[in-house]
């Protein structure tokens, strides 16, 4: 595993650093610490900030290398991951005033949605992992999630929750709530959010990872922030997908933007492969226009 640490010398940069440490030595992974100093007069402040957090990582036994780049942050941390394959980046969040509806750095989205590899936001001084929190939309597409979640709990020896919110149904059929609520029931039931579940947690568990399903109905953003609030969880794992067309970046939809914007713990931000009949129903349409 390659783990790609980015620090620009904010104590934001320190968690990464330590929460990138932490999965590494856990994983025996690879690491780099990239320095990017947007200003050439920023570099010799990086170059002390980086010689402490290179001495904290190798003596853990980290398998490190360091670089330092001056520039764009987000065009740096591109060119990095377009010429070295990467399992994993992390990088720290800086928080803005609270009051703005995004009080997340809006550089932690952009580098999210244009660098390939999954995306490690390290919020706060994470010590330790021990309860993840995996968002299931219940379909396929989540599965590189669902086994990057298995790489990373694993070795930490961390539970997991897969986590889904279903529609809330009109009042005259509110005993399938009921029904819905009976995990077991569901995880034996030949719906297709049953068989997807059952596969999801089988693959965590072919891991050795305890897992735990959580059903919750409603909004799925108010869903969630309960859940989140309630949960006291260490890591939250989200997905994002590549966008249609040409275009090399990812989406974030507004469930990954909202945990970033509210999360207290870190997030993770994971690939989604994109739905198979969804591209052949596009290409049908095109050839109707041919």
């Amino acid at each position: 595993m390659n783990i790609l640490i980015c620090s620009d010398g904010t104590p934001a940069a320190d968690d990464a650093a330590r929460l990138g440490g932490m999965l590494a030595r856990a994983t025996k992974a690879q690491v780099t610490l990239l320095g990017i100093a947007e200003n050439s007069g920023d570099e010799q402040p990086l170059r002390q900030v980086l010689d402490r957090q290179t001495d904290v990582l190798r003596q853990t036994g980290v398998d490190l290398r360091t670089a330092i780049q001056t520039g764009e942050p987000t065009a740096q941390i591109l060119g990095e991951t377009s010429v070295k394959k990467y399992d994993l980046i992390v990088i720290g969040s800086r928080r803005k005033d609270r009051g703005g509806h995004f009080w997340r750095s809006h550089r932690t989205y952009e580098i999210i949605k244009a660098v390939e590899p999954p995306v490690l936001v390290a919020i706060g001084a994470s010590e330790r992992i021990s309860r993840i929190l995996l968002c299931s939309g219940g379909k396929h597409y989540i599965d590189p999630a669902v086994r990057l979640t298995g790489t990373i709990a694993t070795p930490i020896h961390a539970e997991v929750t897969v986590f889904h919110v279903m529609a809330e149904p009109p009042a005259i059929y509110a005993h399938l709530l009921e029904l819905e609520e009976d995990v077991d029931a569901l995880l034996r039931s030949d719906s297709v959010l049953g068989r997807n579940l059952r596969v999801e947690k089988k693959t965590l568990e072919k891991l050795g990872v305890t897992v735990k399903i959580r059903i919750r109905h409603g909004f799925i953003v108010d869903q969630l922030l309960e859940e989140m609030q309630e949960g006291n969880y260490d890591l939250i794992v989200s997905g994002s997908s590549r966008a249609r067309g040409p275009l090399r970046h990812y989406i974030m939809g507004d469930v990954t933007e909202r945990i970033l914007e509210s999360a207290e713990c870190s997030v993770l931000v994971a690939r989604s492969q994109p739905p198979g009949p969804a591209k052949g129903l596009w290409q049908s349409f095109a050839r109707l226009f041919r």
